[in-house]
C-alpha cells in the first residue's frame, strides 16, 4: 500500500531536475538543503492542487467542460493570490508567443533552406517519373493480358484442332468396318 502511495506522489509532482533548475536559476550563490527541496517540491504540487480545483469549481459553475486560463486567474482571485495574477498573465502571454513561434517554426519548407519554387519543381519531377512507373507498369499488365488471351486462344484452337482431328480418325474408322 505504501507503494502505490508513493507512485502516485511521484505523478502528481513537479519533476525534481525542473525544480532543481528553478532553484538553481533563483538562488544561484546559495545551497540548499534535500529537505528543503523535498519541502519546496511539496509545496509547488500543494499549491497546483489547490488552484486547480478552484479552477475546477469556478469552469463548472460557468458549466464550462474546459479549463481557461481565466478560470485560473479568477481561482487566483478567488484564493487571496491576487499579487501572482500580474505574473500569471506575463507568462500566459510568453508561454503563447512561443508556442506560435513553435508552430510557424514548425513549417518543414522552412527549415529546409530550399526555395519554395525549387520544391515545387522537384514535387513535378517525382509526379511525372510516378506518372511514368505507372504507365509501364500498366502497359505491361495489358501485355501480360493479352499474352495470356493469345494463349488462351492458342490452346482452344489446339484442341478443336484435336477434337476435329480425333472425330475424323473416327470417321475413317467406321469406314474399315
Amino acid at each position: 500500500m505504501m507503494m502505490a502511495d508513493n507512485r502516485d506522489d511521484d505523478e502528481l509532482s513537479i519533476p525534481r531536475a525542473a525544480l532543481n533548475k528553478m532553484i538553481k536559476e533563483l538562488v544561484p550563490n546559495i545551497r540548499v538543503a534535500n529537505d528543503s527541496r523535498e519541502l519546496i517540491l511539496n509545496c509547488c504540487t500543494e499549491f497546483i492542487h489547490l488552484v486547480s480545483s478552484e479552477a475546477n469549481e469556478i469552469c463548472n459553475k460557468q458549466t464550462k467542460k474546459t479549463i481557461s486560463p481565466e478560470h485560473v486567474l479568477a481561482a487566483l482571485d478567488s484564493l487571496g493570490f491576487s499579487s501572482y495574477k500580474e505574473d500569471a498573465v506575463a507568462v500566459l502571454e510568453e508561454a503563447k508567443a512561443v508556442a506560435a513561434k513553435k508552430r510557424k517554426g514548425s513549417s518543414r519548407l522552412e527549415n529546409l533552406g530550399i526555395p519554395e519554387e525549387e520544391l515545387l519543381r522537384q514535387q513535378q519531377e517525382l509526379f511525372a517519373k510516378a506518372r511514368l512507373e505507372q504507365q509501364q507498369i500498366e502497359q505491361q499488365q495489358r501485355l501480360q493480358v493479352q499474352n495470356a488471351l493469345q494463349q488462351q486462344q492458342q490452346l482452344q484452337l489446339t484442341q478443336k484442332n484435336m477434337a476435329q482431328s480425333t472425330d475424323s480418325r473416327e470417321d475413317d474408322d467406321d469406314d474399315y468396318c
